[in-house]
């Protein structure tokens, strides 16, 4: 005998297949036969769209799976079927409280509630979770998220997000394991992510971010294989958030091998016609060197350019590489040969909302129609990664309408480009001085760098604007201009002022990765005046202060006679009257100037060089219109080279020279006038010729024509303190020379056709200690003294930007000469160098 269990399950089942028979029937007749109970907004014809033609159970999970519905229940009752459904509420507006770090657009962006739509307590808990996601990647982890709804009529109701953000929880550790050859220190000065301390008030960068991350994965791996580890693999990254800690743990597990140099190198062409001993020219890599990852990709492009150039667009370059690991040496090899002839059909660039499509493509060497080619397909996707444009760049390939043809998607993701900074700091030179400025390098998403920033300071204030176009007229040359206005006030070190307002423009010309030609012309306007106040006599010779008391000597030698008691002379000269060389360059000099740059880079980080050579060479003639008419050459070479760990040494060596033409002599502002920027341990105009009729120290400066100078310097970190502080330390020793003064001599500035008294062939003879008078005269003092100097310093590439402070003692110097008087006293020595043993320079950012 069956058992009641038994027969009830059977007629359970009978009842399920009639059910699901009566609704696989569909059609308006039997849609009729559905009925809906507990809908009160929704309309019925709405609920059975979900329940015709499945099962009864496949229905009810399409009803819950709309989101309208908190229950639905489906049941089978005299031939119809019933359905009884549970609204959601609707949702009249969304609400958060208590962001400040995040802003409500973003939340607003990335919750699945919205206004308008239907209430769901699973979408609001999966919101909740999307919410603290998004703290957690903004650096505030321990961040408590809550939600209440508030009831408003009709079955409506606000939704409010309740946030308490809680305090920073950045990145607490970067641990690394396995790593014997660079320590953790040096992997970490590769990242762009940092750990937290005690500039994380100001400072993002330990924010933790995955795509950050893998980013910086990416870095430590081609810093690897750029310095010959070619077995070096990342075997784990591991990132977990510790509430105990209070932020992220990262732990990269790495395996580094050993290092290769490169035993021998081939170049094997399979193309008839190309011979490989042609294409060796576009090698970088050397028997002996370290093997570099980054010199095979320069390898690769450049023969594949040179092979596509000599007719065969699909010839594909591929790199071998057999490693003796008992030798240490890997046998490089590329092989050119054929490849299969394959057409790119069509390039699709895909999720730039705000960068143009021409801005992606210009970075590729390919377009649609060419022959496709994976080594100029991996070339233009570096590119695009380097341009800071972008937070993901992605190529991937899919088959296009025949078999020859293929598509190339370029999947990109835009990263704001724009910033505002206000930026404050205090050097020597300009004092206390403050900058705002707003630039944006991807301007309207045409790729243009633009840049407005306006300063100002105890000494110095100005505003400038920069535009630059990377891609002029369709080719890779980078044109823009600059607009300047800036004022500089030099009566510290010297006894002028200057207002200077003018504009270049620039063409740079990429000739090599390494090698690249700037073209430029300027032209501006100097005007410039010397302050004669009672604070700042500085012109009182020739225009007297009314009401200012005036020294006067009763033992004045004029012409061999003592004029003392004859006459009252003004010892103006004493209380820093300017050299009448910058007198006579007051007022304004327009200045049309052409110039060229040469400059070569192999430098491995242009901020923080470890190893590299740079120079650049300027020559220069102002002279195309304009006042000023002269040539002029400035260069200067570094090499660095990191002697050990962190510890990196340069030499510098720089010159210039600059000549007047046209049989002109140089106004005085056109000259040199240098310090500390070629010798540390001098003052700004500290160095070189001088103009020693003036009995000040600080206001005879006149400028040289040439300059050489020589400098040695060894940093290395602060041991004891924390890296990712970023101080370190350095020892210098510097020596140069600055002489050749070539401006006027003589100035008859009484038009007596007399240079103070004396023929103006009899040269010079004016001394400030013997006439009261105005000078008429430049005495020089012009000696080719090698200045030196040794000191020591601290560097601090902190979050608010490079601060440094040097103290430097001067070895050698010009002690200028001895000054006595008419009867034979000593007055002391004038013309001698001005020094400076501490000096400081920083800048801010926050």
């Amino acid at each position: 005998m069956m058992s009641m269990t038994g027969k009830r399950r059977r007629a359970s089942a009978k009842g399920a297949i009639v059910m699901a028979a009566t609704i696989a029937a569909s059609g308006s007749a039997f849609a009729q036969q559905i009925v809906v109970q507990g809908n009160s907004r929704i309309d019925p014809d709405t609920v059975r769209s979900y329940v015709v033609g499945v099962s009864p159970e496949e229905g009810r999970r399409n009803l819950i799976a709309s989101g309208m519905f908190s229950d639905v229940r489906v049941s089978h009752s005299g031939g119809r079927i019933v359905v009884s459904v549970r609204e959601n509420n609707t949702i009249n507006r969304v609400f958060f409280e208590g962001n400040k770090k995040v802003e409500k657009g973003t939340l607003e962006g990335i919750v699945e509630s919205k206004s308008r739509g239907p209430y769901s307590q699973a979408t609001v808990n999966s919101d909740l979770e999307r919410i603290r996601e998004v703290y957690r990647r903004a650096g505030r982890g321990l961040a408590k998220v809550s939600v209440r709804t508030v009831d408003l009529p009709n079955g409506r109701v606000d939704v409010v997000y309740t946030i308490d953000e809680g305090d920073k929880t950045g990145v607490k550790e970067i641990k690394f394991v396995g790593n014997q050859v660079y320590s953790d220190g040096r992997l970490k000065d590769l990242m762009t992510l940092s750990e937290m301390n005690l500039l994380s008030f100001v400072k993002t960068s330990d924010v933790y971010d995955p795509d950050r991350l893998a980013n910086d994965l990416d870095l430590i791996r081609r810093y690897y294989l750029k310095n010959g580890y070619a077995d070096f693999r990342i075997a784990s990254a591991d990132s977990r958030f510790d509430d105990a800690a209070g932020g992220w743990i990262i732990t990269i597990t790495v395996e580094e091998g050993q290092q290769y140099r490169v035993g021998a190198v081939s170049v094997d062409s399979r193309i008839p016609g190309v011979d490989g001993t042609v294409l060796r020219d576009e090698l970088r890599t050397g028997v002996g060197d370290v093997y570099n990852a980054e010199d095979v990709e320069k390898t690769l492009t450049g023969v594949t350019t040179t092979v596509a150039r000599n007719g065969h667009p699909f010839a594909q370059v591929r790199p071998t590489g057999e490693r003796d690991r008992a030798t240490g040496t890997v046998a490089l090899g590329y092989i050119v040969e054929d490849g299969p002839k394959v057409y790119i059909e069509r390039i699709n660039v895909r999720g730039n909302t705000r960068t143009r499509d021409y801005v992606v493509r210009r970075e590729l060497d390919l377009t649609e129609g060419d022959a496709y080619n994976r080594v100029l397909v991996d070339r233009a996707e570096r590119r695009l990664n380097g341009l800071g444009f972008f937070k993901k760049v992605r190529f991937s390939n899919e088959p296009g309408s025949a078999p020859d043809r293929v598509v190339v998607n370029i999947d990109v993701e835009d990263q704001p480009t724009g910033s505002f900074s206000v930026a404050g700091g205090y050097s020597t030179a300009d004092g206390i001085i403050g900058e705002v400025s707003v630039s944006e390098s991807n301007f309207l998403g045409r790729g243009q760098y633009v840049r407005l920033a306006g300063t100002a300071g105890q000494y110095t204030r100005g505003v400038d604007f920069s535009f630059t176009e990377p891609y002029f007229l369709g080719y890779r040359l980078a044109a823009g201009f600059d607009v300047f206005n800036k004022y500089s006030d030099q009566t510290r070190y010297s006894r002028y002022v200057t207002d200077v307002v003018g504009g270049q423009l620039r063409l740079g010309l990429p000739i090599t990765e390494e090698f690249g030609i700037t073209l430029r012309y300027s032209i501006y306007n100097t005007d410039l005046k010397i302050p004669n106040t009672l604070k700042r006599p500085y012109n009182d010779c020739s225009v007297p202060i009314p009401g200012y008391t005036q020294v006067y000597d009763p033992g004045t030698i004029l012409n061999g006679q003592n004029v003392g008691g004859l006459a009252q002379y003004p010892r103006c000269a004493y209380d820093g009257e300017a050299s009448i060389a910058l007198k006579e360059a007051v007022g304004s000099t327009l200045t049309s100037l052409a110039g060229v740059t040469l400059a070569y880079s192999t430098l491995d980080n242009l901020q923080l060089p470890r190893n590299g050579f740079y120079g650049e060479l300027k020559p220069e003639y102002a002279g195309i219109g304009g006042d000023s008419k002269f040539f002029r050459v400035t260069g200067e070479a570094r090499y660095y080279k990191e002697l050990y760990e962190d510890v990196v040494g340069f030499v510098k060596f720089q010159g210039g020279h600059v000549l007047p033409t046209e049989g002109n002599s140089l106004r005085v502002t056109d000259q040199f006038f240098l310090g500390p920027s070629l010798v540390r341990g001098f003052a700004p105009n500290g160095i070189g010729p001088r103009d020693v009729g003036s009995a000040d120290a600080r206001s005879n400066a006149i400028g040289g024509t040439t300059y050489v100078g020589a400098s040695v310097e060894v940093q290395f970190p602060i041991w004891g303190l924390p890296r990712d502080l970023g101080l370190k330390g350095a020892v210098f020793a510097d020596a140069g020379t600055l002489f050749g003064y070539k401006g006027r001599r003589t100035f008859d500035v009484n038009g007596d056709g007399f240079i103070n008294g004396f023929s103006p062939t009899g040269g010079c003879n004016f001394n400030a200690l013997n006439i009261g008078v105005e000078p008429e005269c430049v005495n020089v003092r012009d000696k080719q003294t090698i200045r030196s100097s040794v000191g020591a310093s601290i560097l601090w590439n902190s979050p608010l930007g490079p601060i440094r402070f040097d103290y430097a003692y001067a070895l050698s110097k010009d002690e200028g000469q001895k000054v006595f008087g008419a009867d034979g006293t000593y007055y002391g020595r004038v013309g001698k160098d001005q020094t400076q043993a501490f000096r400081f320079s920083g800048g801010s950012r926050f």
